[in-house]
């Protein structure tokens, strides 16, 4: 049960071509960058910072696969959750424009990701657990605000063979809302994945939630998708919710968006 090739285009369902994606640490990377824009460079600390917040954002990376298990329609919600079992985590994921740096709004940002089993929702078994599927669990995206800002609670993901710890996300514009709650039309910007910390994936693998997946965990090095690119390739900033593990985690990134 492995993604398709790293170096393989996202499916022929979408039409991406030459997308790009900037990414950085933090929500507040985009709104500092846009803020050093209109800021009187005369102060010592616009002048110091803005360059810095600036060359955090606008850092373009690759695409990545869209993969094997995305599925169309899935609910507009914050809390993809559901009943799933796993501790918590709570994104937050701001768009940008890519040439002005601009917070994106109204951009979809949907995410898809397997259960502490390694199970996908509309593929249960093909990590060789057998569980009830729905089709819905763990999907589903948010509009963003004005700032730019989609906040999407969900649990921290478990793993399959073949992958390291990951989430898929695309991010759409310009899409209709359907009486049903989900979405339809508008033009797809970015297909793309977010990363864990290794140290802090391990520890959430000794978890009795994630400790009864029984398939063997690739690390994030031995993964053949990422590359070692940080933030710039979709490492989350992870923040602990609380003392212990079992707490969950807040992640962040910004993400910049080429518009056509």
């Amino acid at each position: 049960m492995t993604d398709n090739n790293p170096n393989t285009t996202p499916s022929a369902r979408t039409s991406i071509g030459r997308r790009t994606v900037l990414l950085a640490t933090g929500a507040t990377a985009a709104t500092l960058a846009v803020g050093a824009a209109a800021t009187d460079t005369s102060t010592p600390d616009a002048t110091t910072t803005a360059p810095v917040a600036a060359a955090a954002v606008c850092t373009l990376t690759k695409e990545l696969t869209e993969g094997p298990y995305y599925l169309d329609g899935q609910y507009v919600r914050s809390d993809i959750s559901e009943d799933k079992t796993g501790i918590p985590l709570n994104l937050t994921l701001t768009v940008v424009d890519d040439d002005t740096c601009v917070p994106l709004k109204d951009a979809l940002v949907e995410i898809w990701h397997s259960d502490a089993l390694g199970e996908y929702s509309g593929f249960v078994g093909e990590n060789g657990h057998d569980e009830p599927d729905n089709g819905t669990f763990l999907r589903g995206g948010v509009l963003t605000g004005s700032n730019g800002v989609a906040k999407i609670t969900t649990i921290y993901p478990g793993w399959y063979r073949g992958r390291c710890v990951h989430i898929h996300i695309k991010v759409h514009t310009d899409v209709t809302l359907t009486p049903d709650g989900s979405f339809t039309g508008g033009e797809e910007l970015h297909t793309g994945q977010l990363f864990f910390s290794e140290t802090i994936t391990a520890k959430v693998a000794r978890l009795s939630q994630y400790a009864v997946n029984t398939v063997p965990r690739t690390t994030l090095a031995q993964d053949s998708i990422y590359d070692e690119g940080g933030a710039a390739s979709g490492l989350l900033t992870l923040t602990p919710l609380g003392s212990t593990t079992s707490s969950g985690y807040a992640g962040a990134l910004t993400l910049g968006v080429e518009q056509g």
